[in-house]
């Protein structure tokens, strides 16, 4: 059994539920297929290796030659875990191991948050900022950085500007409130990390 899937982040829409609007992510979980299948006795761990097909080759059958050329055919190749070593997988079939999901399960989702390049600390750190009024001239400047400026050190952990975004994140918890197979599709309650078309790591929670 693998330890979970993975999918891209269409975008997020919102579904209702007795009268009630409820904010949700909708996840692409199609095109996976399985290039390799790693055992214990003969790699050293068990995992399951999948990877992406590219648009272009969707419609054409499975063949040998797309593991020889795996850049050519695959646009993402990734690994999953495995508690044991799995036996009813084949090469070349699909990876759907979202079967094992039903709704209302509690997961897991991981992905890489929006770059947002080089902020200031009010959008990087939710600063206030100085006082708009009685002719203030500080803007959106951090402020004193602590006693240890004369000796030409900062504080370590001091919040200042900086790179923002990029980071690995996981959002713990989620409900899954609808799986539609035939359209290799997963919708599920609230946010997750990252921009529309990133990857994301599923797993039950």
């Amino acid at each position: 059994m693998v330890t979970g899937l993975w999918g891209k982040k269409i975008g997020m829409t919102q579904v209702f539920d007795k009268d009630k609007v409820v904010p949700v992510t909708v996840i692409d979980l199609g095109r996976w297929i399985v290039t390799n299948v790693k055992t214990k006795e003969r790699d050293g761990y068990d995992a399951v290796q999948v990877g992406c097909v590219k648009k272009r080759f969707i419609s054409e059958p499975y063949s040998p030659q797309w593991l020889k050329e795996p850049k050519k055919y695959f646009s993402i190749k990734r690994e999953i875990d495995a508690l044991d070593t799995v036996e009813d997988l084949l090469i070349g079939k699909p990876a759907e191991f979202y079967r094992s999901l039903k709704l209302g399960d509690a997961i897991d989702v991981g992905g890489t948050t929006k770059g947002h390049g080089f902020a200031g600390v009010v959008k990087r750190h939710g600063f206030a900022g100085a006082p708009a009024s009685h002719g203030s001239t500080m803007g959106k400047r951090p402020g004193s950085i602590g006693h240890m400026r004369s000796q030409g050190k900062v504080i370590k952990g001091k919040r200042l500007p900086g790179h923002m975004g990029v980071d690995k994140r996981v959002v713990r918890g989620l409900e899954v409130v609808s799986l539609e197979p035939e359209k290799n599709i997963m919708i599920i309650k609230g946010s997750v990390p990252g921009k529309t078309g990133s990857l994301l790591f599923v797993k039950k929670a």
